[in-house]
């Protein structure tokens, strides 16, 4: 063994990646993603174990990505601001609920009604949200806790809310949302499609065809509004911009009106293959788009510029090659993905790498980084910090939405209570830190939280004949990565004051030793 390995380490590979620093950089790549590839690893067991088949797996899948990626992304900027992992996104959750029992009331119905529940959530997450940052701004460095404590103490006003307020000093008319004869308290779960009307997969059912009339129109009037507000303004027009978003998007309405075309976007949903090779498609034609702008707008010459952009290819290459296995084909052809869903997924993820670009954005880098350096370079640090949980609260009062559509049932009072603890779990699982999230670590993290999570209780019902048990290792697996992810962040910061102590004792002695006798 050791003359193969001697003789490996002679070759040109071998120097090729030594020189690179290939082996550093894989053992560095394997510890900063060590939970991840564990979860992996349990999640590929937990599937041959279950004997599951894709068409189920797949199906499974899709619909718990489109139901709960947004409430995980709501977690990332409060990370980016140096608050830690949010557990009062449960706030936003109850305000979501609060929002939608109050338009069931008033009679809201379908899509439009939604839209006016997830408005009146806005004020309500926001004022929450503000309360709650407040609260962090005087118990710094115990943000985690903070959140688990202000959860519990919001639902103690929402339960009295929902338990005595409702039918107790509020009377309702509507029996069918109360408990008993009394007409006291609000029943323990809602259904949202007891009527055709109600909220049930109101935003899953939007067809394809309104949801790109209703982008392309919207493109032309932010156009025109930017076009009269430079002329008022006596400034260049400097359309590119603006340009490059409204020329697809008249392409493909303009082809909305060839009939195979347009009866193909009558539909709210695609089959997973087919979703899966459009996106495929999708990166093709962004990297000719991309290269065809640079080239000819950006005048950027050469074709060096272009190779930015074979990651593109890369990823359009594999969504293609899994959709080709006998298998893998079969099943994706029996998922569905709701559309309007997984945009508003993919649009949210546009919009926080947009906002963490921005003066905004920029200044919640600092102050995660380090508050005394944000403070220095002028930045409100405290007004900062409360912004963070805002957003991060409305973001989670919208998932928490997307989520009861999807389920088409309003759980009143147990709905709100786990949502933190699983998009937590799952935002770790990804790769994420108390200290670091993206946009990477929280669409890895869903997938493969939830994959193990569908997997979990075949598998026990496999192996052990009852699925009870995979349903416990589930959970203890979820704490157990929230755990392991606490400690390690306290074992993080009791090594760094150390490491700073020692460093100041040094230079203390130092300046000891320097001064004369």
């Amino acid at each position: 063994m050791r003359n193969f390995l001697g003789r490996c380490k002679n070759t040109k590979i071998w120097h090729f990646l030594a020189e690179h620093k290939m082996p550093e950089r894989c053992s560095d790549f394997v510890f900063n993603n060590k939970v991840t590839l564990v979860f992996l690893v349990i999640t590929v067991l937990a599937f041959f174990s279950a004997n599951a088949s894709l068409d189920w797996f797949f199906a499974e899948l899709f619909a718990r990505f489109g139901r709960n990626t947004f409430m995980v992304l709501s977690l990332l900027i409060p990370v980016v601001a140096g608050l830690g992992l949010n557990f009062g996104i449960v706030i936003g959750a109850m305000a979501a609920q609060v929002a939608v029992f109050v338009l069931l009331l008033w009679g809201g119905v379908g899509f439009w009604g939604l839209m006016a529940a997830a408005a009146l959530a806005t004020p309500i997450a926001m004022g929450l949200g503000y309360t709650v940052g407040r609260l962090f701004n005087g118990m710094k460095g115990s943000e985690m806790i903070g959140g688990m404590i202000a959860g519990l103490f919001y639902d103690g006003f929402y339960q009295f809310f929902f338990l005595w307020v409702i039918g107790g000093l509020i009377p309702i008319a509507n029996h069918r949302f109360t408990v008993g004869d009394a007409g006291v308290g609000v029943v323990n779960t809602i259904d949202l499609g007891a009527s055709p009307n109600y909220f049930r997969q109101a935003i899953d059912d939007v067809p394809m065809l309104t949801i790109l009339e209703v982008a392309f129109f919207a493109a032309v009037a932010i156009t025109v509004l930017l076009i009269i507000i430079r002329l008022v303004k006596k400034q260049p027009l400097k359309l590119g911009g603006p340009l490059k978003i409204l020329i697809p998007l008249a392409i493909a309405f303009g082809l909305s009106f060839i009939q195979p075309v347009k009866v193909f976007l009558y539909q709210p949903r695609l089959l997973g293959l087919y979703a899966m090779r459009l996106v495929a498609v999708g990166f093709v034609l962004f990297v000719i788009y991309r290269v065809v702008v640079d080239k000819f707008y950006d005048k950027k010459p050469g074709w060096k510029f272009a190779t930015r952009y074979i990651p593109h290819l890369f990823g359009a290459l594999a969504f293609f090659a899994i959709t080709l296995p006998p298998d893998f084909n079969s099943g994706l052809r029996s998922a569905q993905i709701s559309v309007l869903a997984y945009l508003l997924v993919g649009a949210l993820c546009l919009a926080i790498k947009w906002f963490l670009n921005t003066r905004l954005g920029q200044n919640m880098r600092t102050v995660g980084h380090s508050r005394p350096v944000a403070t220095a370079a002028g930045i409100n640090v405290d007004r900062t910090r409360i912004i963070a949980m805002m957003i991060s609260t409305v973001l989670a009062a919208y998932a928490q939405i997307i989520a009861m559509q999807n389920f088409g049932i309003m759980n009143t009072y147990g709905g709100h209570t786990q949502v933190g603890l699983y998009a937590i779990a799952a935002l770790l699982v990804g790769g994420a830190t108390v200290s670091r999230a993206s946009v990477k670590h929280a669409l890895i993290g869903v997938v493969l939280f939830h994959a193990l999570f569908i997997l979990a209780p075949a598998a026990g019902n496999q192996l052990l004949g009852s699925a009870q048990i995979g349903e416990y290792f589930r959970v203890v697996v979820s704490n157990a990565v929230i755990a392991l992810a606490l400690i390690m962040h306290a074992w993080k910061r009791v090594k760094k004051r150390k490491v700073e102590k020692q460093e100041a004792d040094a230079d203390s002695t130092a300046v000891s030793v320097a001064e004369p006798v």
